[in-house]
């Protein structure tokens, strides 16, 4: 079990990786010369991630295996989005913009919210 939530976290991260992206690509930054201004969002929005997933219970299997706990990654997000806001302003020296952490938490909630339905959907694949 332990390897599946290893698989899990790694999923979580890809994800956040991927809106990271994502995002750049919205505003036609989605090469590799920003790369390292793509870090500067997408290590505080990790660290955010997983300070904030275990301690809403995001990697025990009752919950992760659960569709009916999908509403748990979406909160988990609309917290660990503003704290990603705050230490990424902490990282560049620079005040937080509320609205980068609206936007930030809303499109990652969503991105996890899209990657923990399809990890449900897998696990009761494998068990059916």
């Amino acid at each position: 079990m332990q390897k599946e939530m290893w698989r899990l976290a790694a999923g979580d991260i890809f994800t956040i990786g991927v809106v990271t992206v994502i995002g750049f690509a919205t505003h036609s930054e989605a090469n590799l010369a920003v790369l390292p201004r793509m870090l500067t969002t997408f290590l505080p929005l990790t660290v955010s991630w997983l300070i904030i997933a275990p301690l809403l219970g995001l990697f025990r299997p009752q919950i992760t295996g659960n569709p009916r706990q999908l509403w748990l990654p979406v909160t988990a997000m609309l917290f660990a989005g503003p704290l990603a806001a705050l230490l990424r302003a902490f990282l560049l020296n620079t005040v937080v913009i509320p609205v980068f952490g609206l936007v930030l938490s809303a499109s990652t909630a969503l991105g996890m919210l899209a990657w923990r339905g399809l990890w449900v959907w897998i696990q009761r694949a494998k068990q059916a």
